[in-house]
């Protein structure tokens, strides 16, 4: 069971009681969570964006009737901070703000870190300001791929196990913006990238769960290791009366990383989910899950396959630190619907399955997609690529894919690199290569679209790319 829930623990140097002034930087839905937040409770906030788009106006424009200072353009901070442009370099007096907030939109090494981080400012995620201020135990879950499936799959079999959840996070809706509202909760469920975890000094969950580790986000964060040490952050203020819930096959490497900077560590409860056979969450042959003598029936759900069992023995294992019937996960296994772009059946023409999984903006999160896939694969992917290394693909793409077709800034790239193992064509455009799926497709094959990549090169992002693929198979209907 959880712990008795103590904010006091939390709250740390952004405690309400030392704050007057603030710094907020970026007007995503976190910043402005996050200014309107410190905003209620009195706090100066000055907010920058370097952006000037519509939205960020529209954004200001509310804060500014709340009482905030907003800045928008490249030159913002220098404007907010006289002396503080991006090449100031001189001895800095005392420093106007109390804390800086950042969104997770702005990376470590922007230039206005840099200055804040100069002037001494403590320098702290939208996360991390809202589970300060977070009333109920949290839920966090993190990982590489199937996050936002994992949340919503566990506040679902929490709900049906009597308990009153909500989702929040990377999710969709900010922490903080979760705390504004001041629902009557039992949990929170909050889904975690590793741009949050960038800036988190003090973030305790109740329950830390860490679903996978897989190459992700290495243009942002550099190295491997660096992106492991990130996600080993959610563990890091975890202590007596916590749950870590992590992957057998990562458990004893995540385990030495947490111990060795948290003393704390060694009073948390440590549970693995997988294959093994001493495995607390195992994985049978059956593809059902069991919790001690309890068992999780997946059989004829969106988890009946080996990388989707592996987000259910997650979740079996929340539901048991919480004292909850791990049965329920089951139950809402069998009621799942898929979050939009995530694996989703377009529609079936001629004996062709069309499936949208453009959120797959890695090459693992495509590995995945594969394996999942009963039957030959005709595989759309492309955009642009986040890792270097895409040979590791190769056997899944062989033993799998009948034919890849190649799009976007980098689909050329892929198509070259994987030519050997499988046929592939290069097609430019997502239209051009939906109708050239169609055109060689067989009954009983399956039209996947799991770029493996960014959509940034072609698309506003992963779900306006998703729309797109819809809307081409919708006019290959349409011709029937």
């Amino acid at each position: 069971m959880a712990r008795r829930w103590n904010r006091q623990d939390r709250l740390g140097f952004i405690a309400k009681k030392s704050m007057t002034s603030a710094l907020v930087l970026g007007l995503g839905r976190s910043g402005m969570a996050a200014a309107e937040l410190l905003l209620d409770e009195g706090v100066r906030v000055v907010a920058l964006d370097g952006a000037r788009s519509e939205a960020v106006a529209c954004r200001a424009r509310v804060l500014r009737r709340k009482g905030a200072r907003v800045l928008t353009g490249k030159r913002a901070l220098a404007a907010a901070w006289p002396g503080r442009g991006r090449r100031a370099a001189r001895p800095l007096g005392r420093a106007p703000f109390d804390v800086c907030v950042v969104s997770p939109g702005i990376a470590a090494d922007h230039p206005w870190l840099r200055v804040v981080e100069q002037a001494g400012i403590p320098v702290v995620s939208e996360l991390e300001l809202g589970g300060a201020r977070c009333r109920w135990p949290i839920i966090a879950v993190t990982g590489s791929n199937g996050k936002s499936t994992a949340a919503k799959l566990c506040a679902e079999a929490l709900t049906l196990a009597g308990q009153r959840v909500t989702i929040a996070g990377n999710y969709g809706t900010p922490l903080c913006e979760a705390v504004r509202e001041g629902s009557d909760l039992d949990r929170i469920v909050v889904e975690v990238s590793s741009f949050q975890l960038e800036h988190v000094n003090r973030f305790r969950p109740a329950i830390g769960v860490l679903l996978n580790i897989q190459p992700n986000h290495l243009d942002r964060h550099g190295t491997m290791e660096n992106y492991i040490q990130l996600k080993t952050r959610l563990f890091a203020r975890m202590g007596p009366g916590d749950t870590a819930i992590v992957p057998e096959q990562r458990m004893e490497d995540i385990r030495h990383r947490v111990c060795r900077r948290n003393a704390n560590a060694v009073g948390m409860r440590w549970v693995g989910f997988g294959t093994g056979r001493d495995t607390v969450c195992r994985i049978g042959r059956d593809g059902a899950v069991r919790v001690g003598g309890r068992r999780v029936a997946l059989k004829g759900t969106a988890f009946d396959n080996p990388a989707m069992a592996e987000t259910a023995a997650g979740v079996a294992a929340v539901l048991d630190a919480c004292g909850a019937d791990v049965r329920h996960v089951g139950a809402a296994a069998r009621t799942f619907e898929p979050l939009p772009h995530r694996y989703q059946t377009v529609r079936t023409l001629g004996g062709v399955r069309f499936v949208d999984d453009s959120k797959a903006t890695t090459l693992s999160a495509m590995q995945a997609a594969l394996r999942r896939t009963d039957g030959p694969v005709r595989l759309i992917a492309g955009g642009r690529l986040k890792e270097k290394n895409v040979d590791f693909v190769k056997e899944t793409l062989a033993m799998r894919a009948r034919k890849v077709y190649g799009i976007g800034e980098n689909g050329r790239d892929l198509t070259h690199a994987w030519r050997d193992v499988v046929a592939c064509r290069y097609c430019g455009d997502l239209k051009r290569a939906v109708a050239a799926v169609w055109r060689d497709a067989q009954p009983g094959e399956t039209a996947l679209f799991s770029p493996g990549c960014a959509s940034f090169d072609q698309f506003k992002d992963f779900a306006e790319r998703g729309r797109a693929f819809v809307a081409a198979v919708e006019m290959l209907a349409n011709k029937q």
